[in-house]
């Protein structure tokens, strides 16, 4: 992040700060979109097993708008939206709770557990949580939105991390184990003999070497707009929209 004042001067006032300042546990209800496909509820079931205390809920014929005021009384924090076309999901909306804002990604690139090869199973650890290259304002905003989603206090004995890495403004999404191994080297002399103590055996030098095992899903988002408050497609007050001809230049980045 870089240093500026300003970019860091409305964070203990936004509406992220209460979870983030741990006076809050982050509560996520996942829901669908009306229309389900094959794919939706195995990407669902693994959204699960990444986010703590998050909780699914069938959509049925509810209104958005009811759900938000549902899941408000319940006390959940935010909500994510799958939405799906052509039996694959193709989008997430992600709104914060009570008062927005409500971010809507493009979702592609999906890769399930199952199609991981060498996979690992995830553990019921609270994850680490690693965000790389959110360094301008709305890159910052999205970030933190990211950071409200998943408890700050990491439990370190599970090895998990997930990981939101931004390049190029597609933000890529990882989920690794990783998984610490004790090596054993024979040690050498400066004439590149080996080194030998006083009984004429080998010295050996133990190292440890970390290993990342992926748990999966993979997949990659494309923030598509910024709305002020929870979702709204009539009323709603944009803070960021991205138009196609924002793509004219390719050393031009918002996040």
């Amino acid at each position: 992040m870089p240093d500026d004042k300003e970019l860091f001067a409305g964070n203990d006032a936004d509406e992220f700060s209460s979870i983030l300042k741990h006076d809050c546990t982050p509560k996520i209800l996942i829901t669908t979109c009306r229309f389900n496909s094959t794919r939706g509820p195995a990407f669902i079931s693994e959204l699960l097993s990444v986010i703590p205390n998050a909780h699914y809920y069938k959509r049925g014929t509810y209104d958005l708008k009811k759900i938000v005021e549902y899941a408000n009384n319940k006390e959940f924090t935010s909500i994510i939206v799958v939405h799906t076309n052509r039996r694959e999901p193709d989008a997430l909306l992600i709104i914060g709770l009570p008062d927005g804002p409500t971010a809507h990604f493009k979702l592609s690139n999906l890769v399930l557990r199952k199609d991981i090869k060498n996979h690992g199973n995830p553990t019921g650890h609270k994850p680490e949580l690693v965000l790389n290259n959110f360094t301008t304002r709305l890159g910052h905003r999205i970030g933190r939105l990211i950071q409200s989603l998943f408890p700050q206090d990491p439990n370190f004995r599970g090895r998990r991390v997930v990981t939101f890495h931004n390049q190029r403004d597609f933000i890529f999404f990882r989920h690794h184990r990783y998984i610490f191994e004790t090596k054993e080297s024979k040690q050498s002399d400066s004439k590149g003999k080996k080194a030998k103590d006083a009984k004429g055996e080998s010295i050996t030098k133990e190292k440890v070497v970390a290993h990342l095992q992926e748990s999966g899903p993979r997949f990659t988002l494309k923030l598509v707009g910024l709305q002020h408050g929870t979702f709204d497609t009539k009323g709603g007050e944009y803070e960021w929209v991205h138009k196609p001809e924002m793509d004219t230049s390719r050393r031009r980045f918002f996040l």
